[in-house]
Parts: C-alpha cells; sequence; structure tokens
C-alpha cells in the first residue's frame, strides 16, 4: 500500500510538471517575458482580484433594489396569565403556541440612495479596471529596463573577454621576451598586472550580469534556479524625437493611472448625492403571510393553521428630522473628500508631465552622447590597434600600449553606456505615447 501510494504521489507531482515546463533552451525576447510576467506577477494577480472585489460589491448593489424575503418560525410554552399569542386573548393557563410567518420589504425610495450608490460600485470597477492595467504597466516598465540592462550587461562582458584575450596573449608574448632577456622586469610586470586587472574586470562583468539575471528572473516570478536566455541581438535605430507637448496629450489620454484619478473624483462626487439622500423620507413597502396554532383552542392543528391564516401589506414612511448633525457633517466631509480628489488629479497630472520631460531630456541628451561616444570610440579603436603595431615593432612600450588599451576600453563602455540608456528613454516615450514597447 506504501508503495502504491508513494508511485501515485510520483505520478502526479511528474503530471503536474509536465503541465506547465519551463523550455530552458527558449530564447527570451522582451515581447515574452512582458507576456509572462504579466500572466505570473503577483502585484498583477492582486489586482486583478481587488477588481473582482469590487465587481461583487457591484452585483450586491445592484441587488439592493430588490424585495428581501424571510421566514420566522416560532415554538413557545408558557403558563400562568398571559396573552395567547395567536387569539389575543387574555388566558391564566398552560399555552402551546406555534407561528410560522413569510415576510418581505422593499424600499421604494431612499432620496435616490440605491440609484446613486449603484452608479458609485460601477465606478469603482472602472477605477479598479484601471488600477489592474497599471500595475499591468508598471511591471512592464520594470521588465524593460530590465531586460535593456541585461543586454547592456552582456556587451559589457564581451568588452572585458576580449580585453582580457588580448591580455592574455600579450603576458605570454611579454614573458617569454622576459625570459630571453629581452624585457625589463618593469614592462613585464606592467603587462601580467594589466592581465590581471583585465581577468578581475571580467569576474565582475559576470557577476553583475548574474545578480541582475537574478532579479530579472524574480520579477517574472520564476525560480532562483531556472535558466533562461535572453534575445541579444538588437536592431536599434535611432528616431527623431516628438515634442514633449504632444507625448504628454498622449499619455493623459492613454494611461491609466490619469484615468483612474479622473474616475476616483467621479466616485467622490457620487458620495456626496448619496450623502444628500439622506436629508429626504424613506418609504418602504412591507408584506407579510402569516399563521399559528395554539392549545387554548379544540381544533386540529390543521384546522387552526387554515383558520389563523393571515396577509398584510403596508408602506411605511421614515422622515429624518434631527439626528445630531451626522448627515450634516457626511455631506461636508463629502464634499472636502471631492477637493482631494481634485487635487490627487492635479498632482498625478503634475507628476506625469515631470516623467514625460524627464525622459525626454534624456533621451534627447543620450542620443547625443552615444554619437559624441561612437566617435570617440572608433577614434579609440584605430588608436589602439596602432599601439599594438608599435608594440609588436618594440616602438612602443608596455604602459603606453596599456593606456592606450583601458582609453579604449572607456570609449566602449561610454558609447554601450549611452546605447542602451538612450534605448531606454527611447522605448519610455513610446510607451507614454500608447505605442507597443517593442526591441
Amino acid at each position: 500500500m506504501k508503495i502504491y501510494l508513494t508511485l501515485t504521489a510520483l505520478l502526479f507531482s511528474v503530471l503536474s510538471w509536465a503541465q506547465d515546463p519551463i523550455d530552458t533552451e527558449k530564447i527570451w525576447t522582451l515581447e515574452d517575458c512582458i507576456t509572462y510576467a504579466i500572466e505570473n506577477n503577483i502585484t498583477v494577480k492582486e489586482a486583478v482580484l481587488t477588481k473582482e472585489l469590487t465587481e461583487v460589491s457591484y452585483m450586491e448593489s445592484k441587488s439592493s433594489r430588490l424585495p428581501n424575503l424571510y421566514s420566522t418560525a416560532s415554538q413557545n410554552f408558557t403558563n400562568g396569565n398571559t396573552i395567547d399569542p395567536i387569539t389575543s386573548e387574555f388566558v391564566s393557563q398552560q399555552i402551546n403556541s406555534t407561528s410560522l410567518s413569510l415576510n418581505t420589504s422593499m424600499t421604494l425610495f431612499s432620496g435616490n440612495q440605491i440609484n446613486n450608490q449603484i452608479k458609485q460600485s460601477k465606478l469603482l470597477v472602472d477605477q479598479y479596471h484601471f488600477f489592474e492595467e497599471e500595475s499591468k504597466n508598471d511591471i512592464t516598465l520594470s521588465i524593460l529596463e530590465g531586460y535593456i540592462q541585461l543586454m547592456y550587461l552582456t556587451e559589457n562582458i564581451n568588452v572585458a573577454e576580449n580585453n582580457l584575450e588580448y591580455s592574455t596573449k600579450e603576458e605570454e608574448r611579454a614573458k617569454a621576451l622576459y625570459d630571453a632577456g629581452s624585457l625589463a622586469l618593469k614592462d613585464y610586470t606592467d603587462v601580467k598586472s594589466q592581465m590581471a586587472t583585465n581577468s578581475y574586470n571580467l569576474t565582475t562583468a559576470k557577476n553583475d550580469y548574474d545578480l541582475q539575471l537574478l532579479t530579472f528572473k524574480q520579477l517574472l516570478e520564476l525560480p532562483p534556479e531556472t535558466n533562461i536566455k535572453i534575445d541579444e541581438n538588437l536592431d536599434y535605430l535611432t528616431e527623431e524625437l516628438a515634442d514633449v507637448k504632444s507625448i504628454y496629450d498622449d499619455a493623459l489620454a492613454t494611461l491609466p493611472e490619469i484615468r483612474a484619478s479622473e474616475t476616483n473624483l467621479l466616485v467622490s462626487e457620487k458620495a456626496l448625492d448619496i450623502e444628500k439622500g439622506a436629508y429626504l423620507p424613506t418609504l418602504s413597502l412591507t408584506g407579510s403571510l402569516g399563521s399559528g396554532y395554539t392549545s387554548t383552542q379544540d381544533l386540529s392543528f390543521t384546522n387552526q393553521f387554515d383558520g389563523n391564516f393571515n396577509q398584510q401589506v403596508g408602506l411605511s414612511l421614515y422622515i429624518p428630522i434631527f439626528n445630531r448633525n451626522s448627515t450634516k457633517a457626511s455631506v461636508q466631509s463629502a464634499k472636502i473628500n471631492i477637493d482631494i480628489a481634485s487635487l490627487d488629479l492635479l498632482q498625478e497630472k503634475k507628476d506625469l508631465y515631470v516623467k514625460v520631460e524627464t525622459a525626454w531630456l534624456n533621451a534627447n541628451a543620450t542620443q547625443k552622447q552615444m554619437y559624441a561616444a561612437e566617435v570617440a570610440k572608433e577614434a579609440a579603436e584605430q588608436s589602439y590597434d596602432l599601439a599594438k603595431k608599435q608594440y609588436d615593432l618594440g616602438a612602443l612600450s608596455s604602459t603606453d600600449l596599456i593606456i592606450s588599451q583601458n582609453t579604449y576600453t572607456n570609449a566602449e563602455q561610454n558609447y554601450l553606456q549611452a546605447k542602451y540608456l538612450n534605448l531606454l528613454y527611447t522605448e519610455l516615450l513610446q510607451f507614454y505615447q500608447g505605442n507597443e514597447i517593442k526591441i
């Protein structure tokens, strides 16, 4: 039996794993990462569940228009002087009585509060739909930033590997020359030190990549031990930037955080209508069906239930006169909340403009930096190639060669940093314009 249970558990675990395997050989594009993160991210799932809660509340508010229906039943035993609960006669004896009733009530008018509550609940559903979209946008931007950072760090590793490869060959050549007595000890140690420095830089670059990959997998909600590979091919063309005003206008029209703030203002205005409704009377319709049995009568249980059957329909009117200024305070609070919601909307728009203009300024600056860095990189590369040839001919010292290599390396890193920062800010502007993020 134990073997059977063990095999069954193992089978279920294998089937469970097989239902949703992670393809470790797959090349993850940016679109793949964004789609996977939106489907699996915890924050996004929480936003979806919160929106579903508002949908439940909306359904409940619509049902408040309907009449309620409930039944009551009671069995009583009394002794001594009392009122018969069925016949309402004064008796002095033991009484066994049974009562059954079916009751209903429905609000006909309550200062239009029910209709306003339904409208407010629908607005809350819309608002939390925008919150859900905002959470998806947040994870999308986080994935974009993390993905571009991985691409940058990959190229940084390539630069470090190339430097180490060349400096290793130079160290081997310098050692042979030193052993043959053709190279001074200082020149040899300089070359050896540069090789060690390049090895250190490569280790640092790989560690930076591993740390960023760990953070990226957490964004994707993947286990840390999962191996993933990103698409390192970049078909990147710079484009002329649109003006800040048009980008900002597009962002105002498309971003869910703005729509959520606008909806929040409508929710606050509807809350004021609900509170004002408390000043008005409430009219309700009531009805009931009932019957009962009492031991004071000689009739049978069935005959008494037929004979005591009663029906009731009525109207009840509640007129508020004075409730210790509770309604007045609620109305004033609702008005203040409208002012707060208006300020929140204004602040949200201001914050968005700062984000858009900051991204635009950074995109413009990094584009210029990238062009300048590219020219500097090409010049440093030509200078480094010439320095290597001179060094091979013995016309350049190892110190000058190392300086040339470091200059070229710095120029490469400056170019890579400007290129990927420009890519990030350009894609941010595309996002603010409502365009698809796609590298």
